[in-house]
């Protein structure tokens, strides 16, 4: 909480790092700013109902803050109609006197480009009278927030700042990795290094007192290019905003190397490139602020943890690709899932059809049906260019795009030292039978409670059962990715049974055309006795992991009466569940009532080491005993205890990691949207049966 941004990509979530100072102390690059005095109390949160952050430092001195935020219009806006591109960070002091230091040190193309600084003059300043938000008080919310804000001193002054910091990567052409595809678009988003720079606006106090700012060139120890500090005090009523972009010269070179004239370039400096003044930087962070305010209303939920249900749908928001309405699994890579060096580092920046159809399933609980019809747009996309087997990959890019090649940078030292720094992802070819089932629900889910299935919708859905149908008694990687040996995973089988189980349902409930129906049954039901035979281990009484390992033990299992194989009762399931809880030394997943997903030290899945507890576990769990309460009220109260102790492992503004080391640390890529996702479902479940059972 040191007001620092330590990874950020950019442009877009699979673009290279700009900052990521948390994959290498020294080389990777960031944009901090904080108090100059050490001896202070730091406090951060998300402003109510929105994705604007919010970071207070407080001292004898004074007290000050940074809110950090990306612009998002609202209709209707009074700002700008057109959604900024901009990184924007406000600092100012509410309280005395503080003084603040600032660094930005970018490192372009994951700290592998080289670049040069430009200091520039901005122009004439401008002394420019602050927008006067009395007159409309009753209609803004900006006033309630920031009422420290001297908004309406007819004397207060604000002007921009004289200096401009031009930070320009050089363009290094680089012949493997992410980026070579046949994709276009993803070539152009995954290799895009842009000039970048940083501007700023000053705001004076009502008896027009000034902040001097100046930010100087700095060299850097990674000798990737200087950066900029600057040292400056702010007394209360002062504040400065810096805003960090791609260059608008940049943008427009490469629209003119595309043919576009001169009026339509013209339009592009109006719609992106606006007069700063310290008026517009408030309201466009007002309507930012009523951006996400509308937005959350929409949900419907209204139950217990309801803060940490709009907190995740607000994440998962923030997670959504909207060009194409595709979800991002993390906007990380690379952070570990085991601290050491077990190689468990992946690039999470693309959308796996799993995660992403839990998304839509989340997004439906909550009543938010418009991102859920983006994601089903996404689903016709990627069903209409299948595999040549007619089946689909695990994970695409944000544009539907299949390939994301695997590449370690070796210059990078990892996070705590924990290499190798992975981008792309080499699981993307696996075979993984249990998409079809996670997919095919979240459809049938959104045909019952969105928008009825199209009659082109409908006969992709049909070619992918079918496609089951065909192979559901192949061996696969599995939920989770294993680089060991293909089994025949029992989660993958449950899946596979859900599939076409879903085709059936929408067959009936639709009276959709079907010649194969009567196959569809005898397989779903072959599916059943299956895994009811192979997958269930007689000596010791739960489901194995796949029917080739029936001594292990593994989590995934805890879904089954979460997607209806099996009713959260049935004895055998109540039994797998009650050998989960066990500790692990005495041959269960469950330590401090967290969840591993597998024993790791005794499972082959390809990687050494160990492993932290699976948060998407934990909240399974939590679940799967509500469900499971209807014979037994306790595993309702255990529910609930599990679910408010695994809310206290998320962090200070309640985001959750995928893994809880054994000392509640995070593990893994941040923030989780499998984990969000999880969070959603178990609380809407608890809370439904712990209303049912007080009825």
């Amino acid at each position: 909480m040191d007001g620092s941004i330590d990874f950020m990509c950019w442009p877009e979530f699979d673009s290279p790092s700009v900052f990521c100072r948390i994959l290498d102390k020294d080389k990777g690059g960031h944009f901090v700013i904080t108090p100059e005095n050490c001896d202070l109390t730091c406090k951060q949160q998300y402003l109510p109902f929105s994705n604007v952050l919010s970071t207070k430092f407080l001292s004898e001195e004074g007290v000050g803050s940074v809110t950090d935020y990306m612009h998002r219009p609202r209709p209707g806006s009074r700002s700008h109609g057109y959604m900024l591109p901009w990184l924007m960070r406000t600092v100012e002091v509410i309280r005395g006197e503080l003084t603040f230091d600032l660094e930005c040190f970018p490192a372009f193309d994951y700290a592998r480009a080289k670049h040069t600084l430009e200091i520039q003059d901005a122009g004439h300043i401008e002394k420019q009278h602050p927008s006067k938000h009395a007159s409309e008080a009753e209609e803004s919310i900006f006033q309630s927030v920031f009422m420290h804000w001297d908004l309406t001193e007819e004397n207060a002054e604000s002007f921009v700042g004289a200096q401009r910091a031009v930070f320009t990567p050089e363009q290094i052409e680089h012949h493997d990795g992410m980026g070579f595809t046949s994709n276009p678009a993803d070539h152009v988003a995954q290799t895009a290094v842009h000039p970048m720079d940083l501007r700023f606006v000053v705001g004076c106090t009502g008896s027009g007192s000034c902040p001097l700012v100046r930010l100087e060139p700095t060299p850097h120890k990674s000798g990737l290019g200087d950066g900029v500090k600057s040292r400056f005090t702010l007394i209360e009523g002062q504040r400065v905003t810096f805003i960090m972009r791609t260059t608008p010269e940049y943008v427009a070179s490469e629209l003119a190397k595309t043919g576009v004239g001169a009026a339509e370039i013209d339009m592009y400096y109006v719609k992106y490139n606006p007069t700063l003044s310290m008026k517009f930087v408030e309201r466009v962070l007002e309507d930012t602020l009523l951006y996400w305010l509308g937005w959350i209303r929409s949900c419907a939920y209204s139950g217990r943890w309801l803060e940490n249900v709009e907190r995740s749908a607000l994440i998962l928001k923030l997670l959504t690709y909207e060009p194409t309405g595709a979800v991002v699994a993390a906007v990380t890579f690379s952070l570990p899932e085991a601290i050491g060096d077990s190689g468990r580092n992946w690039d999470y920046r693309f959308t796996w059809v799993r995660d992403s159809a839990f998304t839509m399933y989340a997004f439906m609980r909550l009543g938010l049906n418009k991102e859920a019809k983006c994601y089903m747009n996404f689903v016709s996309k990627i069903c209409r260019a299948k595999n040549p087997d007619g089946g689909l990959q695990i994970m695409y890019t944000l544009r539907g795009g299949r390939e994301m090649p695997e590449l370690v940078l070796p210059h990078l030292e990892g996070y705590r030292g924990c290499a190798p720094v992975r981008i792309g992802n080499g699981a993307a070819d696996h075979i993984q039978l249990d998409i079809y089932g996670e997919l095919l629900d979240a459809v049938y889910l959104y045909n019952k409670y969105s928008n009825p299935l199209s009659y082109d919708e409908w006969v992709d859905v049909r070619a992918l059962v079918d496609y089951v149908c065909d192979n559901y008694d192949q061996p696969d990687m599995g939920i989770w990715e294993v680089r060991g040996q293909r089994q025949n995973f029992t989660y993958s089988k449950i899946q596979c049974w859900v599939a076409v189980d879903r085709g059936l349902r929408l067959v009936e409930k639709r009276d959709l055309p079907c010649f194969t129906i009567d196959r569809w049954r005898r397989v779903r039901d072959t599916i059943y006795e299956e895994v009811m035979e192979k997958a269930w281990n007689s000596e010791h009484e739960y489901f194995a992991q796949s029917y080739e390992n029936k001594d292990t033990l593994d989590a995934a299992v805890l879904a089954m009466p979460l997607v209806f194989f099996c009713d959260g009762t049935d004895p055998r399931f109540i039994k797998t569940m009650r050998r989960i809880m066990l500790p692990p030394h005495r041959g269960g997943l469950t330590a401090n009532n967290l969840v591993f997903r597998y024993n790791a030290m005794e499972t082959d899945d390809g990687l050494s080491g160990e492993e932290g507890a699976f948060s998407l576990c934990t909240f399974w769990l939590a679940e799967a005993l509500a469900r499971a309460s209807k014979s037994n009220l306790t595993m309702l109260y255990k529910a609930q205890v599990i679910m408010d102790e695994m809310i206290m492992y998320g962090n200070h503004v309640g985001l959750f990691s995928e893994e809880v080391d054994k000392s509640g640390k995070h593990l893994g890529n941040f923030p989780q949207a499998f984990t969000h996702i999880a969070l959603i479902s178990a609380a809407f479940n608890i809370d439904r049966a712990l209303k049912t059972n007080h009825k």
